[in-house]
């Protein structure tokens, strides 16, 4: 048997956490069209007849501004140091940069192993993949290129079927009822943060942080889930919530939705919006908000 941890990394918005979710079958990371929607390590199990795959989706990489986001970097980069394999992901769709390449370069100093997963295969040209082929060659990059496709399943099971023979032979680190390391009330909140990085303007999600102080089921078999969304203007407040409440409720309701079948069971919902400012650089909020653990080991 063999087993091990596969980091996913790659730039903001190559696609890592759908990849990842196709990957192990189920929605374990929140998705969304905008750059910088993970923000903590994630663990993903994939149980195979022949052994077992830890996913690591791990934060995008890109210039850190605040102090959450060089925690997110430094999250990254540890788990690059301590996995088993690499999995470097690229989209497909986009041309091949020079800092992709750097990045790559510098996770192969770190002497695990690494392949290069281009990602969209469906709308992905051959040609793109030999000229990027060549510039990968030139840079001294010489790793397994695997086209793959989360949206079609297309080369997903031969991915995992190399990944696997990569890893060293071992017992399951999980046991195989377990799909992911996070708690039930951190998905909770990241489905509401999915949910507002899908229903309002680039500019308000990004800084955004969902804080649930009430998670619990009562004799009715009802969950009573009350959180806060922190935001770090008062007008971005004002846009969250809407007129007459609109906007909140909306997204409220969208929320609930997917709360629901995570839960199997019906949700009762409420929730406040609270301005802190500057939150992202504030070390007792970051840490009150959760993300005072970035950097834990695997």
């Amino acid at each position: 048997m063999r087993s091990g941890y596969v980091a996913l990394i790659g730039k903001a918005n190559a696609g890592k956490s759908t990849l990842m979710n196709v990957l192990v079958g189920e929605k374990v990371a929140i998705v969304s069209p905008k750059p910088h929607t993970t923000r903590n390590r994630i663990l993903a199990v994939c149980n195979m007849e022949e052994g077992q795959i830890v996913f690591v989706d791990t934060p995008g990489i890109y210039k850190t501004k605040t102090e959450l986001s060089t925690r997110m970097m430094r999250s990254t980069e540890l788990s690059a140091k301590e996995v088993d394999i690499i999995a470097y992901v690229v989209d497909g769709h986009k041309p091949l940069q020079q800092d992709d390449i750097v990045c790559m370069q510098n996770f192969l100093q770190n002497k695990i192993p690494m392949c290069i997963l281009y990602t969209k295969l469906d709308i992905l040209q051959q040609q793109k993949l030999i000229e990027d082929s060549k510039l990968l060659f030139e840079a001294g990059i010489t790793c397994p290129l695997f086209p793959i496709s989360a949206r079609t399943g297309k080369n997903i099971s031969k991915l995992k079927e190399s990944l696997l023979r990569l890893l060293p032979e071992r017992e399951k680190i999980y046991e195989s009822n377990i799909l992911t390391d996070k708690s039930i009330k951190f998905m909770i909140a990241e489905i509401m943060r999915e949910k507002i990085l899908l229903r309002y303007q680039k500019e308000i999600p990004h800084g955004i942080a969902v804080v649930i102080h009430q998670f619990e089921q009562n004799q009715k078999g009802i969950y009573l889930i009350n959180l806060d969304i922190i935001c770090e203007k008062q007008n971005h407040k004002a846009i969250l919530i809407g007129k007459q409440s609109q906007a909140l409720k909306e997204v409220l309701s969208f929320a609930r939705q997917d709360m629901e079948k995570l839960l199997g069971c019906k949700v009762f919902l409420t929730a406040f919006v609270k301005v802190q400012e500057n939150w992202r650089d504030r070390e007792h909020l970051l840490k009150e908000f959760g993300y005072a653990l970035l950097d834990d080991r695997l």
